[in-house]
């Protein structure tokens, strides 16, 4: 049954074809023989035709066709034929069973087209357009076209390759307009793209890139993409042109380390160019096909198929050569923080190129943060790293060893990061130089294992800022921790701080009493006349008889005299002073300008001291119950009056100084040094790391210079200070002498009361004091009342002197406390006027 329904099927299509033939008006008039070549060629090509599997790009719907051809038939004013199809397609589509077509809109969609092949070949007036396409007919060859002169005939069909003979005359024609063919203006490009000058495609200075000889025929078009395609050439050769000029200088510093690692990152891009070259070149070899040649091969090359293959290429090496030209005055952290800023980038290719290339080039500095994070050490020959180092003492190690370099401070690194970094680095090497420490080592190790990295090499990278701060952070808290374990444990800050306060800021009060009482007698002496070695003895005895004897032998082996530069006339209470030595590491704190600082508190409470000592000497001359005993009975009434008169203003002036110092001296020591000491305690407990520390010392030191009044804010006020100082100091001179011209009075009185045979031997013993120049001992009782008078009224008179000039200057400084800005200093005013004495007297001062 098959075979019948095939052989069916083959008579079916025989029969269409001769139609088909027979109906071909270029055709003679003889009958077409079925046996014939012609025939036979024909039939083949129908049936290959009808057993292909190209489907139409319709979709498969029967009635839509057969609208369609009822419709055109209509529009062509075939009205009769339009309802002879419909009645047709109507009986063919009400068909079903046994000897039906199945398949009917396949057979309606053949028929639409073979007539509007015809109605087109009409049109077009080829002899060959009533054929089936692209059916061979051997006759049409023998139709000479018309039309045909230097031009292209473009044919719909072609039964005889016209197509192809076509293109090979446009060939033709195109190579008789180029001089140059396609395949040779690719190889020139791939040449050019090496920076190589190729046979027509050369590097021109003038121009300033790889141009075409104008000399060379070639449309515009073409020129254009080979100029086009010749930049990649131009931005190669700048890129290559960077890496050799700085290999050549290396190791100049201004190349350095990152430098070189960015050099070798774009070999490595030029490096995968370079294979893209090697590949484009072995198609080069390929002949570029005809388009109406079947490709054997689609590896050939072409200008439009460079221009794809270099869209990628074209686009790495433009951000190349922008780098390079951005880089070539950078170095160091500088030129990766440039790169950096090349980064932040929307583009996935771009975005990823960049950070493959700064993973190379921030190699050496994320190296050298590892090593100075985790060893301390500064391995930056080329100075390229954000931290710089120079050679200094000890003592400045910490403050002037190392700083932040801004110029060289990536931009992915931020400030107080790299402000971390620093420190911690500082630290191992402060521990290292200062402390001989190496337990460092050991907290560096544990912070590379909690930051879950490493300590060797190539452990961090560019990327990895988290693991970074993670690394940065836990060394910091570790080796800070560490060193300040040292400073307390093994150098004992805290005892030496606490040292400093009771032996400098005089709050041992039994050592700093006892030394006043023993070298007071010789530090009043000139002193260009004072032995330093006699002091140091001095203040050894003075440490023996206090309790500074149970201090650490250390810290009391620091403790020494200092005498200041002097001039003539100075004496010994001026010149004279303690000072501590601050060994390393403890000098990193104690600088010398700390210790200056110190000095200028010492000198201030010192003579604060030397004040009060002074005062408490004049109460201790004064005795009222010795000076009023019945000796002085026998003198006169008015000698008598006179002298108690004297004797109370001194008692009432002493009283006024000695409430302004006993005040001035509590608010200093304990308003000022304890408080400002207990607030460097608590500081220093919560202190992490050396800054810290260093800090806290110096807000402790500032707190007590502004508070005592040295700061520069109260120059005036100190200086009025001082001159009540010295006047307390002259009154003091005075009292001496007026107890002292008493005591003489009282002698004499007492002389002239005893038997004859004391009296020759009291005079004996009083010749001496009697034969000094001003003496009055030994005149008689007219002469020393006379004398008394007069040396009390002296007294008398310079002792209002000096009350009226203290009264001024007191009221001067207490005036000058409400405006100052410390606030501390109005609680020294509200101590001193407790009473507003001063405020209600003011006018009297």
């Amino acid at each position: 049954m098959e075979e019948e329904d095939h052989q069916k099927m083959s008579d079916l299509i025989k029969e269409l074809v001769l139609r088909l033939l027979s109906q071909n008006p270029t055709s003679d008039s003889r009958p077409i023989d079925p046996n014939s070549p012609d025939f036979s060629n024909s039939l083949r090509y129908a049936i290959r035709i009808l057993s292909s599997r190209m489907t139409p790009s319709i979709a498969p719907d029967a009635a839509a066709i057969a609208e369609s051809i009822k419709r055109r038939l209509a529009t062509q004013g075939n009205s009769s034929q339009a309802l002879t199809f419909a009645d047709l397609y109507s009986k063919f589509a009400s068909k079903t069973g046994p000897g039906s077509v199945n398949n009917k809109w396949a057979v309606l969609y053949l028929l639409k087209i073979i007539a509007h092949d015809r109605n087109a070949a009409r049109t077009q007036l080829l002899d060959s357009s009533l054929l089936l396409p692209n059916l061979p007919d051997s006759r049409v060859s023998r139709i000479k076209p018309k039309g045909w002169a230097n031009g292209v005939l473009l044919v719909s069909k072609d039964p005889e390759n016209r197509r192809e003979i076509a293109f090979r005359e446009f060939v033709n024609f195109v190579k008789e307009e180029n001089e140059v063919c396609e395949e040779v203006l690719v190889r020139d490009v791939l040449y050019a793209c090496q920076g190589i000058d190729g046979k027509y495609v050369k590097f021109d200075k003038t121009a300033d890139g790889y141009v075409l000889s104008d000399l060379v025929k070639v449309p515009r078009a073409t020129r254009i993409m080979v100029r086009k395609l010749c930049e990649l050439g131009w931005l190669f050769r700048k890129v290559k042109g960077y890496i050799s000029e700085s290999m050549d200088r290396f190791p100049a510093e201004d190349v350095g380390t990152v430098g070189q690692a960015f050099c070798a990152a774009l070999q490595d891009e030029l490096s995968d160019y370079y294979k893209l070259l090697a590949v484009l070149e072995a198609q080069s070899t390929n002949p570029i096909p005809l388009v109406s040649e079947k490709v054997s091969s689609e590896n050939y090359l072409s200008l439009r198929r460079l221009s794809v293959w270099f869209a990628e290429p074209m686009v790495k090496m433009r951000l190349m050569a922008v780098l390079v030209d951005k880089c070539r005055v950078l170095r160091g952290g500088a030129m990766a923080g440039a790169i950096h800023l090349h980064a932040q980038h929307g583009d996935p290719l771009v975005h990823e190129f960049m950070k493959r290339l700064l993973k190379r080039v921030c190699s050496p500095l994320f190296e050298m943060v590892r090593s100075w994070v985790l060893e301390g050490e500064l391995e930056d020959i080329f100075a390229e790293f954000f931290i710089v180092g120079q050679p200094v003492k000890a003592e400045s190690l910490w403050r002037d060893g190392y700083r932040l370099h801004a110029g060289m401070l990536p931009s992915f690194i931020p400030q107080s990061l790299a402000q971390r970094i620093l420190r911690t680095g500082k630290s191992i090497n402060f521990l290292r130089v200062c402390c001989e420490d190496r337990g460092w080592a050991d907290a560096a190790t544990e912070a590379a294992a909690a930051a879950g990295t490493t300590t060797r090499r190539g452990s961090l990278g560019y990327g990895e800022t988290d693991a970074l701060e993670s690394l940065v952070d836990e060394a910091a808290k570790r080796i800070d921790k560490h060193l300040l374990d040292v400073m307390y444990m093994q150098y004992k800050f805290k005892e030496h701080c606490l040292a400093i306060k009771r032996y400098l800021l005089l709050g041992q009060g039994d050592f700093v009493q006892y030394l006043m009482d023993i070298v007071g007698p010789e530090l009043s002496e000139p002193a260009n006349t004072i032995s330093t070695f006699k002091l140091a003895g001095l203040l050894e005895t003075a440490v023996r008889a206090s309790n500074a004897q149970y201090d650490d032998p250390d810290i009391l082996d620091r403790l020494r005299v200092k005498m200041m530069p002097h001039g003539t006339g100075d004496r010994g209470w001026d010149v004279f002073s303690l000072e501590y030595d601050a060994r390393v590491p403890l000098d990193t704190v104690f600088t010398e300008s700390v210790m200056a600082r110190y000095l200028k508190i010492f000198n201030f409470l010192w003579k604060l001291r030397r004040v009060e000592h002074g005062l408490i000497g004049v109460w201790k001359t004064m005795k009222p119950n010795c000076i009023t005993s019945h000796s002085l009975t026998k003198l006169q009434q008015a000698v008598k009056l006179q002298l108690l008169s004297t004797l109370r203003r001194c008692q009432v002036l002493w009283d006024d100084m000695n409430h302004f110092v006993t005040n001035l001296q509590y608010y200093i020591m304990f308003e000022v040094l304890e408080v400002s000491w207990s607030d460097f305690s608590s500081e220093m407990e919560v202190a992490k790391d050396l800054d810290d520390l260093l800090a806290a010392h110096e807000k402790y030191l500032h707190s007590i210079v502004e508070k005592s009044l040295l700061g520069e804010r109260s120059q005036t006020l100190c200086k009025s200070l001082f001159v009540l100082f010295d006047l307390i100091l002259r009154f003091r001179s005075h009292a001496d002498r007026l107890y002292e011209g008493i005591h003489e009075l009282q002698a004499r009185t007492m002389e002239s009361s005893l038997p004859s045979r004391d009296k020759s031997k009291s005079r004996r013993q009083l010749h001496d004091k009697s034969s000094d120049p001003g003496s009055w001992i030994g005149d008689g009782r007219k002469a020393l009342t006379q004398r008394a008078g007069e040396f009390l009224r002296n007294m008398g008179q310079d002792l209002d002197a000096i009350s009226k000039e203290y009264s001024s200057l007191l009221e001067g400084f207490i005036s000058q406390l409400p405006v100052q800005q410390h606030v501390d200093l109005k609680f020294l005013l509200f101590r001193l006027d407790f009473t507003e004495f001063y405020s209600r007297s003011g006018s009297s001062l």
